[in-house]
């Protein structure tokens, strides 16, 4: 993101922080991990003014809310299209920008005009597999 990008929005020092903890950070936070960790240089800061940063951004374009987490909304400051391998044991994304192309049978597409697709990837992360390797081996007694 860029200044000229959010000159309409207000920025004060807590707005810049928000956006420069986005810009630095490509873990699809939610509002709450970015207000832990905002809130560690303005401790006065309230959970209203992320949320409402964070909102701001989303009408702009300049952020993605993804609803990959029930019940947790999580973020994605990358607005280029592309899709996500989500971790299903400690839920960590990572962005894949491979495009796919997928057929569509007419017969399915129920008169929309398709404009584009997102494809979300479900499986365990390199992380968590070494984690559980290492329980295995704990539990082979």
């Amino acid at each position: 993101m860029i200044l000229s990008e959010i000159a309409d929005i207000k920025q004060t020092p807590q707005r810049l922080a928000i956006i420069e903890y986005l810009e630095s950070n490509k873990v699809h936070p939610s509002a709450l991990d970015v207000y832990k960790a905002v809130s560690e240089r303005f401790p006065t800061m309230s959970f209203a003014t992320v949320y409402n940063t964070l909102e701001k951004l989303k009408e702009k374009g300049l952020l993605i809310e993804l609803s990959i987490d029930t019940g947790k909304k999580r973020f994605d400051c990358d607005t280029r299209p592309h899709h996500h391998l989500i971790c299903v044991k400690c839920r960590e994304i990572f962005d894949v920008f491979t495009d796919f192309i997928l057929e569509l049978p007419e017969d399915e597409f129920h008169g929309f005009d398709i404009i584009g697709n997102h494809v979300d990837f479900y499986g365990i992360c390199k992380k968590c597999k070494e984690i559980e390797g290492s329980d295995l081996e704990l539990n082979k007694d």
